[in-house]
């Protein structure tokens, strides 16, 4: 925790009913308004198209997300992805909180097969991360 942010409990919880239960498709994660604590900001069962319409034009977030890909030889994958969101137009100092911060998150997430980093709407748009996925798949 080189930040010395901590991770919410519920941060977790949320991960492995991702994970395990199937009951959501995607977790967004935020620091809370102090910045000493990364929380859950929004879980959904929505699509691919929903969760990137649910990321911030102007501030970063984590993310993981369920991916669910079909092979050319017809079978299909999944990779729990996790994503470090930190747009362009974000204030320098939250693009520093948020990268400092980025590790206790990732480190407390066991399960992960695919990390992104994105900082335009290109970097994670289906098509980028099918790609990556599909390359270890």
């Amino acid at each position: 925790m080189s930040s010395g942010v901590g991770v919410n409990a519920e941060c977790l919880t949320a991960f492995q009913e991702l994970k395990l239960g199937k009951k959501t498709k995607y977790i967004i994660y935020q620091l809370n308004k102090t910045n000493t604590e990364i929380e859950v900001a929004k879980t959904s069962t929505g699509t691919y198209e929903d969760f990137l319409g649910d990321l911030p034009e102007d501030e970063p977030r984590f993310a993981v997300f369920d991916f669910e890909f079909e092979k050319e030889d017809g079978g299909k994958r999944n990779k729990i992805t996790f994503f470090s969101w930190s747009p362009d137009g974000s204030k320098i100092k939250a693009k520093m909180v948020y990268a400092s911060s980025k590790d206790a998150l990732r480190r407390s997430l066991t399960g992960i097969a695919l990390e992104i980093q994105g900082t335009d709407p290109e970097e994670v748009s289906f098509e980028t991360v099918l790609d990556k996925a599909s390359k270890g798949a």
